[in-house]
C-alpha cells in the first residue's frame, strides 16, 4: 500500500466519527484516492444532512471498514 493511502485510513482510523470529504482534501487527500479506498472496500461514505431544516447542505462523510483497519495491520 502507498504511503498516502496508507495515511488517509490512519487519518480515517483516529477518528471514530470519520473524516468529512473537505477535511480529508484538506489534509492533501484527493476525491480520487478516497474513491480509490471506497472502490477497495477499505472506506465507505455517508451523507449527512446539516443546517436548518428549511436549507439543508449535504455533506459526506468518510469512514474506515474492518477491511480498511486489516489493512493498516
Amino acid at each position: 500500500m502507498n504511503n498516502l493511502r496508507n495515511g488517509a485510513l490512519r487519518l480515517l482510523a483516529e477518528n471514530a466519527d470519520g473524516c468529512t470529504a473537505d477535511s480529508m482534501v484538506v489534509r492533501g487527500f484527493t476525491l480520487e484516492l478516497l474513491m480509490e479506498l471506497i472502490v477497495a472496500g477499505l472506506a465507505t461514505t455517508q451523507t449527512e444532512q446539516v443546517g436548518r431544516a428549511s436549507q439543508p447542505i449535504g455533506r459526506t462523510r468518510f469512514r474506515i471498514t474492518e477491511a480498511g483497519r486489516r489493512a493498516l495491520v
